[in-house]
């Protein structure tokens, strides 16, 4: 499975460019990501191609960070394809924590990123709807 890198901040000016300066040096790639706060505090979510060197070097520079495992779905661009993927979780009472996605130009397709409790009954669940699930090998050298 894959991971992403969290890490929770101050909502300042330059807190996004101290973090992904601290990344860049370590030559740590990264492959997506999102941004959300509040007034005061914010969580950066980063998918990156070496999570394990990203979360070492943030801890190293006192930048508060944990790694998590996530589900990355591999779904056409094209209309509905959200939908289906939400429907199959829907149906199931299956809850969707956090979610982002991007899209691979080139191949016609997107990678959607869930945060869901229970990873592999989600991974199951997407087996059965004939989607992939992409290794973290995969996700990381896209």
């Amino acid at each position: 499975m894959a991971h992403q890198i969290s890490v929770f901040v101050e909502n300042k000016p330059g807190r996004l460019e101290r973090v992904t300066e601290i990344l860049a040096k370590a030559k740590v790639n990264i492959r997506a990501f999102t941004v959300s706060g509040t007034y005061e505090y914010g969580v950066m979510k980063f998918l990156v191609d070496k999570p394990d060197k990203g979360l070492e070097a943030l801890s190293s520079q006192g930048i508060p960070a944990n790694k998590r495992e996530i589900l990355a779905i591999l779904m056409d661009d094209r209309p509905g394809g959200l939908y289906r993927i939400a429907k199959a979780f829907g149906q199931r009472k299956m809850n969707i924590e956090d979610a982002y996605g991007f899209v691979i130009q080139d191949k016609k397709q997107a990678v959607l990123v869930l945060d869901v409790e229970k990873i592999s009954e989600a991974k199951r669940v997407m087996k059965e709807e004939g989607l992939t699930t992409l290794s973290d090998q995969e996700i990381y050298s896209l």
